[in-house]
């Protein structure tokens, strides 16, 4: 079976994702792209061969579109994926599902409406998952190598935050990768967290806390510290460390160059997360794919894990407006 694919959002996420789907996938086709730029779609539907539609609803009602990669804007992302919801493809949606805890919650209810116990149609885009880096330290943690974890530290800086971005963007849009990774890392939910920044870098706008750092319980009672540095400049860089009774396990920066020149040795870093996070992407599409084509239920993230990452950044930002106070993390109904 080839699953024909249309993606929502032609910039850089969502090119990225069309590109991967067309060039380095088995079992799909990219068939059809959209955004609210249509000489951007056009760039990206040149490129691949496929179709360009008018906007995401003429994308989603496409029969010729079997399955759907939403990487549009974050607000449009809980009324997208409730319309694929009700079209009956199974939706990729990037994260987060929703910038509210409430839309994510209609999300995961739709869902559970319409496919009951079945196969869900919904999975959410926390790549890290599949990142080798991060899938070796979660096998060695399960599998005692440092036994049992007593801290975390995670680190996600980036050159230049994105325009408009806020104090709280920050939190649902980039920190909302440790919402789910940590947690499935220990596999134990965060249950209490805390925001913290001390000295604001100068080349930031005001609206802006940037860095940030992020405090969170999980119920095993690890803590792990976060730090969110958005406009690091000097590269894209993701560190974790898990600080074990017996040791510690930790990302080594993935590169394919060392130099040494100038009385220096080192190494270059990205500009931005694609050359990172390259092979999650590709293999959380392909994951993707084959549980379509397949019937089996995916590997990825799932709507409620989504609910549960935007519960948590929603608690993180009551605690930025609040002085920085623990809040508890109050987990989701079932779902």
């Amino acid at each position: 079976m080839t699953v024909r694919v249309g993606v929502v959002g032609a910039g850089i996420m969502g090119a990225d994702h069309a590109n991967t789907v067309h060039r380095k996938l088995s079992g799909a086709e990219l068939v059809a792209v959209t955004d609210v730029d249509a000489a951007r779609a056009r760039v990206v539907a040149e490129v691949t061969g496929s179709a360009v539609l008018p906007d995401g609803r003429a994308l989603i009602d496409d029969p010729a579109v079997d399955a759907v990669v939403i990487a549009s804007h974050d607000s449009t992302h809980a009324e997208l994926t409730l319309a694929a919801i009700k079209a009956g493809k199974p939706v990729l949606c990037e994260k987060p599902l929703a910038p509210t805890v409430s839309e994510s919650a209609a999300v995961v209810a739709a869902e559970r409406a319409a496919v009951g116990s079945g196969v869900p149609l919904v999975s959410v885009g926390f790549m890290r998952r599949f990142d080798p880096g991060y899938v070796r330290m979660k096998e060695a943690l399960a599998a005692g190598r440092v036994g049992p974890a007593v801290v975390v530290h995670g680190i996600s800086r980036g050159v230049s935050a994105g325009p408009g971005a806020t104090s709280e963007s920050s939190i649902t849009g980039s920190a909302i990768h440790e919402f789910d990774c940590v947690p499935w890392l220990l596999d134990s939910p965060i249950t209490q967290v805390s925001w913290q920044a001390g000295r604001q870098s100068g080349t930031v706008d005001s609206a802006l806390r940037d860095p940030q750092v992020l405090l969170l319980r999980t119920a095993d009672h690890v803590l792990t510290t976060v730090e969110v540095f958005l406009n690091a400049r000097y590269g894209y860089d993701v560190r974790c460390e898990i600080v074990g009774e017996r040791g510690t396990l930790a990302l080594t920066e993935p590169t394919t160059m060392i130099v040494d020149s100038s009385l220096g040795h080192g190494y270059d870093y990205p500009a931005d997360w694609r050359p990172r996070f390259a092979e999650a992407y590709r293999v959380q599409l392909q994951e993707w794919v084959d549980s379509i084509a397949t019937g089996v239920a995916s590997p990825l993230a799932s709507a409620r894990d989504g609910l549960i990452a935007t519960v948590v950044a929603q608690a993180m930002i009551t605690s930025m407006h609040d002085g920085g106070r623990w809040v508890t993390v109050e987990s989701p109904s079932p779902g």
